[in-house]
């Protein structure tokens, strides 16, 4: 049977405050639809024409709907097969969290993911050990590689084809678990961060006089946000088996203090007292009194003196499609040459 691939596009991505006080634009949905149309020309390439994609109300499926249509006129071969999931559409993260559970029980071999970090949050969470293939339309987007849609759409089509092995397009990631006494656990995929301002308010983590903790899965300087911060102090590999654990302080009274990007073109002297890394399975617990917790920059939780947070990094947590050992792989096994499978 054909694989089937999911597709789940978020309308609203990056239209967070940090657009406001930062110089960041956001993507109109024509972008966003004609991203989503590259990829699948990537996934129709090999054959792929059967995708399942969660309803929006943006009007991205609008786009991509009439594309097809334009397409399927012209008489394209491949001509992809999209098939909207039925579900409310409610606006909210509930329909990404929505549509993962139902392609997971649908048997997708993957799913594209278009958003920023928090759709990718939601998505990774639910989807179980189904691989996800990144495309970022959020604001900072620390977790996505930057990378055209078509090549993501590609690799997507030669791993869900198996044209290239799983054990070579499908890599495990690390995620932080973060858990209020004996709540069930939240996670992150880049970074988690205890500040002290007690509410959740515009949810978008970008005032640094609140900062106090710092937890990272992995540190990049080149990236944009609170993982910036940790990398400027001391890089940690996506593929390493730790994280990175930082305690913030006033800039004017710490003793390490870095000139980090925390949003596009907004830079910020952050203070940091010391770091240490984050060692997997060890539960560590906030000594913040009350308080907020953002989750990839998005605050998400807030607790009181009577709590207890702790975050505990955990390794092989979700699956991504590895877009460069896939296309690296098939170009070194002669399959881009022999075309297999090549429905182009």
């Amino acid at each position: 049977m054909p694989p089937k691939v999911g597709v789940i596009a978020n309308p609203i991505s990056g239209r967070d405050i940090r657009r406001i006080v930062a110089k960041a634009n956001s993507l109109q949905i024509a972008d966003r639809a004609n991203m989503l149309a590259r990829a699948l020309a990537g996934l129709s390439a090999w054959g792929i024409t059967d995708v399942l994609m969660m309803p929006e109300r943006g009007g991205i499926t609008g786009h991509i709907m009439r594309h097809l249509s334009h397409a399927a006129r012209r008489g394209d071969s491949g001509a992809i097969d999209l098939t909207l999931l039925k579900m409310p559409v409610t606006g909210s993260a509930e329909d990404s969290r929505r549509a993962a559970r139902i392609m997971a029980e649908e048997g997708v071999a993957a799913i594209i993911v278009l958003g920023g970090d928090g759709t990718h949050r939601i998505v990774a969470s639910t989807c179980g050990d189904i691989p996800i293939a990144s495309m970022s339309t959020g604001t900072n987007n620390a977790f996505a590689d930057m990378r055209e849609p078509t090549v993501t759409g590609y690799a997507t089509g030669l791993v869900a084809t198996g044209v290239v092995p799983r054990a070579v397009g499908v890599k495990a990631n690390k995620w932080l678990e973060v858990r209020i006494d004996d709540e069930p656990p939240e996670v992150a995929l880049v970074d988690v961060a205890v500040v002290t301002q007690q509410n959740i308010g515009a949810r978008a983590l970008w005032r640094t006089d609140t900062f106090r903790e710092l937890y990272v899965a992995f540190a990049d300087p080149q990236l944009i946000g609170m993982s910036a911060i940790a990398g400027l102090v001391e890089p940690v590999g996506r593929r390493e088996a730790s994280g990175l654990m930082l305690q913030l302080a006033p800039a004017d009274k710490a003793p390490t203090v870095v000139a980090a990007p925390i949003a596009p073109g907004l830079i910020e002297k952050i203070g940091i007292d010391n770091w240490r890394r984050l060692r997997p399975g060890e539960p560590v617990f906030s000594s913040v009194e009350a308080g907020s917790v953002a989750l990839d920059g998005e605050r998400e939780l807030c607790f009181d003196s009577r709590q207890k947070v702790s975050v505990r990094l955990v390794e092989r947590a979700f699956n991504t499609i590895d877009v460069a050992a896939a296309v690296h792989f098939a170009a070194q096994n002669d399959a881009l040459r022999k075309g297999a499978r090549l429905a182009v």
